[in-house]
């Protein structure tokens, strides 16, 4: 348990962090759920709306470090192609 002031404001700011973290890494894993369901249901007018969507989620939460740029642009780059496959 914190002692110190320091370690209480600490701990307050970490569980902030982490709610917000969560959400957003959530709000995020439903963006592309979203874009995978539209791929299979195999409409592209729909899949390509959804991609637009998902993107700027994606580097959102790359520029914030909750995923790594490279996994970001990976993602990115393997739901374009499943998009551009339809």
């Amino acid at each position: 348990m914190a002692n110190s002031a320091q370690a209480k404001k600490r701990a307050r700011q970490a569980e902030d962090n982490r709610q917000r973290n969560t959400s957003q890494r959530s709000e995020m894993r439903t963006s592309i759920k979203k874009l995978k369901a539209a791929i299979t249901s195999g409409d592209k007018d729909l899949a390509t709306a959804a991609f637009k969507a998902a993107v700027p989620f994606l580097d959102k939460m790359a520029r914030k470090g909750l995923v790594h740029k490279n996994s970001a642009a990976r993602s990115k780059s393997r739901l374009n192609n499943a998009v551009r496959a339809l």
